[in-house]
């Protein structure tokens, strides 16, 4: 696509079409086992590969499995998950979340994985419940797809925001074609695991993992819809205010 190509719609169906792909992304946990044309894979990075990139430099790199090469993936990091001996001494690459949660952080946390197991009837305390669904992250909850992301260890910060930035592309191109994703830092825990499995190269860390699919009608927890703040809960604007129809300066 011509990078500066006027829209290929009137402008009010693009903005439509755009803020739609974006409203309706959700983490999808039920995936139906319908296939994903490489074509299809390839068309989404292609289009997220123009996301924003402080000087150009495009910090991502992306190992996408499917078929026996994410089950193979997926029954070796079970195996690790399902043996606390093993996997309880195993850290992250980075600190994605924080290492000490604060209101109104953890009250979103709390929120969302108490909503997620109540949808699934998962009472509190059910530790062996709890261990089992979060192990369905491994499978990639049956998505046919499984993406994983690594960056170069030796850049910033600022790579990272650039990252984050790929990665919702990447998600609202896949809603723009019908299909769900569901990122994951999960996966971050078996990252010299991930590496070992994928031949990935030691100087590349993992950033996360990503679901990619049609999601399951079926799925209850496909039912789950987080509340988000609205826009005057985090927004402060700062006006004229001489300046009646509140335009910016």
């Amino acid at each position: 696509m011509n990078r500066l190509s006027p829209p290929p719609a009137d402008a009010k169906l693009v903005h439509q079409a755009v803020d739609w792909a974006i409203t309706t992304r959700r983490s999808i946990r039920a995936f139906l086992p319908t296939e994903v044309a490489q074509a299809d894979i390839e068309a989404i990075l292609d289009v997220a590969r123009f996301s924003a990139t402080g000087v150009n430099m495009q910090p991502w790199h992306v190992h996408v499995v499917a078929g026996e090469a994410k089950a193979r993936l997926s029954r070796a990091i079970a195996e690790l998950d399902d043996d606390p001996v093993r996997s309880a001494h195993l850290q992250d690459p980075y600190a994605y979340y924080p290492r000490q949660w604060k209101a109104p952080y953890l009250d979103r946390r709390r929120a969302v994985g108490w909503a997620l197991y109540g949808l699934l009837g998962i009472d509190k305390g059910d530790k062996q419940r709890m261990h089992e669904q979060h192990g369905r992250n491994y499978r990639f909850f049956d998505a046919p797809v499984g993406l994983l992301f690594t960056i170069d260890r030796s850049l910033g910060e600022g790579s990272l925001l650039d990252y984050g930035m790929f990665l919702q592309s990447v998600m609202v191109a896949a809603r723009g074609r019908g299909l769900h994703t569901c990122p994951q830092a999960s996966f971050l825990k078996y990252h010299a695991l991930i590496s070992q499995q994928l031949g990935i190269a030691p100087e590349q860390m993992l950033v996360c993992g990503m679901s990619l699919g049609y999601a399951d009608p079926a799925g209850v927890e496909n039912t789950l819809v987080t509340d988000r703040e609205t826009v005057s809960a985090f927004a402060t604007f700062h006006f004229d205010h001489n300046n009646k129809n509140k335009r910016c300066l």
